[in-house]
């Protein structure tokens, strides 16, 4: 059977897709003020019928329609006035449409973040913010890493450092950019004997390490209840090999793409604490990753876990 590992099955491109109202994600601009704690749930269906193997997109009748499901609760909480803690622990579940081989379900990939904010100044009509990230992310269960296109993961640590830059207008209208390298660890596969370019007698997997980055414009309306976003973006692999023709797909392919998607948030004025989010994305070019497009809807709540002087409404 033909086999193919598609982008999306690493925890940042999950949580990328997601922008929460009252928490923040480890690629946006909130901060949660000191002592506060938000939590959310996130429903992500991801789908795809073509690929990219290697710059050669095309269909496989032996997959069909490749579905990737992901629940993820997450939560950030305020441990200062400049610096957040992230965390987040996906559930996924994989399936196809076509063939004979079964999906898989699980927990995906843990993850825990540190947000800092190195600049907050009010310049002309609005406010320039410059944050960094760094986190790291792991398997969180034994998952095969190299049963694509239905591996839940990669199976490999996978450790960022991130900036993020945004102005935002008075009025409301805000323009982010950010980007992050990512530096990975091996991953590992169920046997002591592969072949990418060249044969390996190890069940180590070397990963290559990758860039992502994306731009971001957005605007608050109704009082800050509501914010709506549209976005593009895109993820590289800084090394790895194509998948060759009528071969299987594997971790450590070079995999590319560029995507554009968007959002909007709605935070409830009447109940306290109360928000949703919706997305959707849709990857435009690829290299060795599915043509996937992305749903997700979420419910997300905010309270004070400690109270301070400090403590004070979400600011974005």
């Amino acid at each position: 059977m033909k086999k193919i590992l598609p982008f999306g099955c690493s925890l940042l491109f999950t949580i990328s897709l997601v922008t929460s109202l009252k928490s923040q994600t480890p690629t946006d601009a909130i901060m949660m003020s000191k002592g506060l704690i938000c939590v959310a749930v996130v429903y992500t269906n991801d789908t795809w019928d073509e690929y990219w193997e290697g710059e050669l997109l095309r269909v496989n009748g032996n997959v069909g329609t490749l579905t990737r499901q992901t629940i993820m609760p997450m939560a950030t909480l305020g441990i200062g006035e400049r610096f957040n803690i992230i965390a987040a622990l996906p559930w996924a579940k994989t399936e196809s449409s076509g063939g004979q081989i079964a999906g898989t379900s699980g927990l995906q990939d843990w993850g825990f973040w540190l947000k800092g904010t190195a600049i907050d100044a009010e310049i002309g009509p609005g406010s320039l913010t410059l944050h960094g990230t760094a986190g790291i992310t792991g398997p969180a269960s034994n998952y095969l890493a190299d049963y694509g296109p239905y591996s839940l993961g990669l199976g490999c640590a996978d450790g960022t450092l991130r900036g993020i830059l945004q102005y935002k207008l008075n009025m409301g209208v805000y323009l982010r950019g950010q980007a992050g390298y990512h530096l990975r660890g091996n991953a590992r596969a169920e046997r002591d004997y592969y072949y990418t370019t060249h044969g390996v007698y190890s069940d180590k997997i070397d990963m290559p390490d990758a860039v992502s980055w994306g731009a971001t414009l957005g605007t608050w309306l109704f009082n800050n209840s509501l914010k709506v976003e549209a976005n593009y973006g895109g993820f590289n692999s800084l090394d790895g090999h194509d998948i060759r023709r009528q071969d299987v797909g594997f971790p450590s392919n070079e995999m590319i793409n560029t995507t554009i998607g968007g959002g909007l948030q709605y935070y409830f004025p009447g109940i306290q604490g109360f928000g949703f989010v919706l997305s959707a994305h849709q990857v435009l070019t690829g290299r060795n990753v599915g043509k996937s497009t992305a749903y997700s809807a979420g419910v997300t709540y905010f309270f004070p876990v400690w109270k301070t002087d400090e403590t004070e409404p979400i600011e974005n």
